[in-house]
């Protein structure tokens, strides 16, 4: 049987995989936060079992794939979609879609990836679920690639640091001194777990403000609550991480202290930075790379222009990555014996 298939375009907008089998190709649902409703389960089953080859796949951006699909299959499979379109990017995340139907209209803004976030976490600062569900109809349906990385803490579960865009939930500490004791469980847990920004002196915890990344294991160790996260919900913005064949490298702090709103700004004005560098042609880079081609300063200028920052957020001034240097032809020679 011959069909007539347009394999760019299926590879490129609506979130299916080309395979190694000719014919087939794996077909991946959209879960912004990696948490779905436990009934979308069983369609993900019947996609797999009645049009796939019986296995689902987890993949490393908290999607369910279904691998096997054949191309004549495909308008079956994108109807049979119809539930994770309905009750995710619909219901939970408020994306507009006009065919439920019709399948995934692209796949250049990823999966959001998040931790499982305040929700579950007692580490965690913020709803990072929740923010990757709101989040969500910024980023689809876009065709410009954007990966987007949501972690509740600066422990960063989810790798944040590896993403174009990581956003990282952090706090700012109330101390209340005459609730302290003196006990020291704070100063250990933040020589700790943390960044040793905690001392004691004159029997009370003493912290060098500057030093605080605002992750919050101060509140987690101190048996009398002196130590508390202020209620509004704060983050961190690293820039640029990526993991790839061209240059590897982890992202850098671009905003610090910054709101949701701030973030919500952000997202349309970023995907505007990548449609001018790529001349309006969604082609696959990462964003790194298009900073790198259009420079930091041009980037900053760029995405911060009309945005409101919020009062004591912070704006990295430059950023500099350090990239591997190799020199071409230099042959190291095994040791003898080896």
């Amino acid at each position: 049987m011959s069909i007539d298939i347009d394999i760019i375009k299926l590879r490129a907008l609506n979130e299916y995989r080309l395979s190694k089998v000719r014919g087939e190709a794996m077909i991946s649902v959209r879960i912004p936060g990696g948490i779905l409703p436990a009934h979308l389960l069983s369609a993900a089953q019947n996609i797999a079992e009645t049009w796939g080859n019986g296995q689902v796949h987890l993949t490393t951006r908290q999607k369910l794939a279904m691998p096997g699909i054949r191309y004549e299959d495909i308008d079956k499979v994108n109807a049979a979609l119809e539930p994770f379109i309905r009750d995710i990017e619909i219901g939970l995340c408020d994306v507009n879609v006009e065919d439920t139907k019709a399948g995934y209209l692209t796949i250049g803004g990823r999966n959001i990836v998040a931790c499982q976030g305040s929700r579950i976490c007692q580490k965690a600062n913020t709803d990072s679920t929740g923010l990757a569900q709101r989040l969500e109809k910024l980023v689809y349906p876009s065709r410009y690639h954007l990966k987007v990385v949501l972690t509740g803490c600066p422990n960063d579960c989810a790798k944040a640091y590896m993403a174009d865009i990581g956003i990282i939930g952090i706090a700012r500490i109330r101390f209340n001194a005459d609730r302290c004791i003196g006990c020291g469980a704070c100063v250990k847990s933040c020589s700790h777990y943390a960044v040793n920004c905690l001392s004691l002196k004159n029997g009370k915890a003493v912290k060098e403000k500057s030093l605080c990344i605002g992750c919050g294991e101060c509140v987690l160790a101190c048996p009398t609550l002196a130590w508390q996260r202020a209620p509004e919900p704060l983050f961190q913005v690293r820039l640029g991480g990526r993991t790839s064949k061209k240059t590897p490298r982890i992202g850098k702090i671009f905003l610090n202290w910054v709101t949701e709103e701030v973030i919500t700004q952000l997202i349309p004005n970023i995907f505007e930075f990548e449609k001018e560098m790529l001349g309006g042609k969604p082609i696959y880079l990462h964003m790194g790379h298009l900073i790198d081609k259009g420079g930091y300063m041009h980037f900053k200028e760029s995405v911060l222009k009309d945005l409101k920052l919020n009062p004591g957020a912070h704006v990295a001034e430059r950023i500099y990555w350090a990239e591997d240097e190799y020199v071409a032809g230099i042959h190291v020679k095994p040791a003898a014996g080896q």
